[in-house]
């Protein structure tokens, strides 16, 4: 704080605002105070050519903008007019001196904000305001220049949405892109995604040749630049490329899109996605059930099909995003989100091995049922044991564990020897007091409709496939004690080999261990060409191909309950269950739409337990030149809102370019929106226009031209019509 001087009269002749006030009075206007003096001493520590400006540039600007008289002699700058004119000029003095000792360069246009902003009054300091930074580069610091941007950058700290809107040059998303670069280098968001409609503001442009990326870098011009005043130019391709920072027009946004019958996981199976409605629950990749917040049709597009080394796919647009996870962000311990298009023809990691791994669904959580045979018991007897239901039922092992725990789980039967490795399932109470009871397995076979099935027709019957991770886990273990194997190969985990030669059992299987988070890979034996087996010594050539099927399943679930096999799988290691992109192909073009869901990862499982999703978490989001966007247009960007996001708008209502008069949606979502918590509304207007000063003023004169030719008119006596203007704003 310099110090200041108590106020003094000046003696002699007066000034000239003196005068001016003398002749004031001669002509009946009251007559104003004397002029008094005040003197400010600048701290030595405050350079004079700083708070002056080169050749006095500031000095003759101060002398312009401030009512009172300003002189300077070495440190001191003594002030000389009305009381209250000296105590503004002290008070611009203050501020100038408070920034100077911040380390910035006082300019014209700074000079012009403070003067303005005391004007203004308000509790805000100009100095607080001026010396706000948000980020630094190459020795340039972005801050804002008004107040309003300054309270425009606060609210963004403060809100999840919000919405700038205002004139040209104000500032709107130069601030909005610094606060995004401030919020991915301090690690508050994981990705930077601008995006501004591609509208052709009145002009035809026509058929533009290039690239799909040359016809839409035009619209998109404005955002790169930005970028590359805040972020180093040789980082942007290698950002952009990891998906980091993402520029794309508003029509990608709606675009993470899959085919009307892409299969969707829900509590109650797969279900085509055209299908989905708002409300509806689909699973999570936690397993659990999610709601569905959003459906939007999407047109059609050319879509891909992304198939993974297991063999499991799906078709999804180009502009489809996918959490993956890379070597390098396995050591990092991090993931990244990226496209489609992205990933295609970039799929493998140094010697060939696969590049993009995705999650795996944890355990999924399908409705309770219940079921009419023990879930393990159900697993043996598929394995191994005779359906048809022509006789009684049976079941052929060389485990007598087996036999034991087939007896335990199946109340009120007695699997009783009948030779070699066959068994009966008896019936204890079968014929009590001289009737004929049924037996409860061939009831529940028949049930079931399992009935009548062998070894090339079995499957898993949708009570069973459908119901809680329990059940599930226990028919697996069933089926994989009586027909599969741990397989085990030196220096490496055991894997788990199931074989069959159903395959409906096959395709069974697999959806039983993909959603319990398991891997499974497929392969066929034809039956022709094998080497026959031995019955009794006699050769027995294969009638049916055999489907072998390779598992990997997560810590958690214990494939096997027989003791032999579930020792080797324990002291060799289960290994841990992978997944990766093995290739992405273009298939054509159909009709596509997405979805929004609820999960707080925005994940969801599609066709064959693939784990995808289509919100933007941990994302800057920033949508410039909202008021070409429609009421559609705006929903449907605002509702792509996920988990841990921020959402900037930013749009001048004056400039609508939308054509055949389509309704800005800039222009009604203040309406809609208005009164719900977490979203702010700040409106600058041409007194925080930094660009050129001259722009402020044309803004002024074109609203007062607009004005005058909004205002109604009225009919003279003559019947000529006659022009009621409003009052004229007086211009910055």
């Amino acid at each position: 704080m310099p110090d200041t001087s108590p106020n003094v009269p000046v003696p002699g002749a007066p000034t000239s605002r003196e005068a001016s006030a003398h002749a004031a009075a001669a002509d009946g206007a009251p007559e104003s105070a004397a002029a008094v003096r005040t003197t400010i001493t600048v701290p030595e520590t405050v350079p004079m050519v700083s708070l002056l400006g080169s050749g006095d540039e500031l000095l003759r600007l101060l002398e312009t903008e401030l009512e009172a008289d300003v002189h300077v002699r070495g440190n001191e700058v003594a002030l000389t007019g009305q009381p209250g004119d000296n105590a503004f000029a002290v008070r611009v003095f203050d501020e100038l001196i408070a920034l100077v000792r911040t380390g910035q360069a006082l300019r014209p246009d700074s000079v012009r904000r403070v003067v303005a902003m005391l004007r203004a009054g308000g509790s805000e300091r100009p100095a607080d305001v001026l010396s706000l930074d948000i980020i630094s580069r190459r020795g340039r610091t972005i801050r804002p220049k008004t107040l309003n941007q300054k309270r425009y950058v606060d609210a963004i700290d403060e809100h999840t949405i919000v919405f700038g809107i205002g004139p040209a040059g104000t500032g709107k998303t130069y601030l909005a892109m610094a606060k995004a670069v401030q919020a991915l280098t301090t690690k508050q968001v994981n990705r930077i995604i601008l995006t501004r409609p591609a509208v052709e503001a009145g002009e035809r442009l026509g058929y533009l040749p290039g690239t799909l990326s040359e016809k839409i870098d035009p619209y998109l011009r404005p955002l790169y630049d930005a970028l590359h005043d805040m972020v180093d130019p040789e980082s942007i391709p290698r950002l952009m490329a990891a998906g980091t920072i993402e520029v794309a027009p508003l029509a990608y946004m709606r675009g993470r899109a899959q085919p009307y019958d892409a299969q969707v996981l829900t509590p109650n199976g797969f279900m085509p996605i055209g299908t989905l409605q708002v409300g509806d629950l689909v699973v999570g990749s936690d397993g659990l059930p999610t709601p569905v917040l959003g459906v939007y049709p999407q047109g059609r597009k050319a879509v891909y099909r992304v198939t993974t080394q297991d063999g499991g796919s799906t078709l999804a647009c180009g502009e489809h995003l996918w959490t993956v996870t890379t070597p390098d962000d396995r050591r990092r311990g991090t993931t990244r989100t990226l496209e489609t298009q992205e990933m295609a023809g970039n799929l493998r990691w140094g010697a060939g091995a696969h590049r993009y791994e995705l999650p795996l669904v944890e355990a999924v959580e399908f409705e309770p049922q219940e079921v009419p045979l023990d879930p393990y018991a159900l697993g043996l007897l598929l394995g191994d044991g005779c359906l048809t239901t022509a006789t009684t039922p049976s079941f052929s092992t060389a485990d007598a564990d087996l036999v034991v725990a087939l007896e335990s789980a199946l109340d009120g039967i007695q699997v009783r020897h009948r030779a070699g490795p066959d068994y009966v399932l008896h019936h204890v109470d079968g014929g009590r007091g001289g009737l004929r009871i049924a037996n409860p397995v061939t009831e529940a076979v028949r049930e079931l409709g399992l009935a009548g099935t062998r070894s090339a027709t079995k499957f898993v019957p949708w009570v069973y496939s459908h119901n809680t991770a329990e059940v599930r886990t226990a028919l697996l273990q069933g089926l994989l004690d009586s027909d599969g194997d741990p397989v085990t190969q030196r220096g490496r985990t055991c894997r788990i080999q199931y074989t069959t030669t159903s395959e409906r059992l096959r395709d069974d299987v697999m959806f039983l261990v993909r959603s319990l988070g398991g891997v499974v890979t497929s392969r066929t034996r034809p039956a022709t060409g094998r080497r026959p087996g031995l019955a009794n010594g006699r050769p027995v050539h294969h009638r049916h191909a055999a489907h072998v099927l390779d598992i990997r399943l997560p810590a958690g679930v214990q494939p096997f309950r027989l003791e032999r096999k579930r020792r080797i799988y324990e002291e060799h290691g289960g290994g841990r269950p992978m997944r990766f992109i093995h290739s992405i192909e273009p298939v054509g073009e159909v009709e596509t739409l997405c979805i929004q869901v609820g999960a707080q990862d925005s994940l969801y499982v599609t066709d064959d337990f693939l784990v995808t999703h289509n919100t933007l978490n941990d994302a800057f989001v920033i949508l410039d030149e909202a008021q070409n966007t429609t009421a559609e247009q705006m929903k449907m960007f605002l509702t792509r809102l996920g988990f841990g996001s921020k959402i900037v708008v930013t749009g001048d209502v004056t400039q609508v370019d939308l054509p055949g008069g389509a309704q800005s949606g800039l222009k009604i979502v203040r309406e809609i929106l208005d009164g719900i918590d977490d979203v702010h509304f700040a409106n600058l207007t041409s007194t925080d226009v930094v660009r050129h000063r001259l722009v402020g003023n044309i803004v002024d004169a074109y609203e007062r031209w607009d004005a005058t030719r909004q205002a109604p008119t009225t009919r003279s006596a003559a019947g000529a019509p006659v022009r009621t203007s409003r009052p004229r704003r007086q211009g910055s």
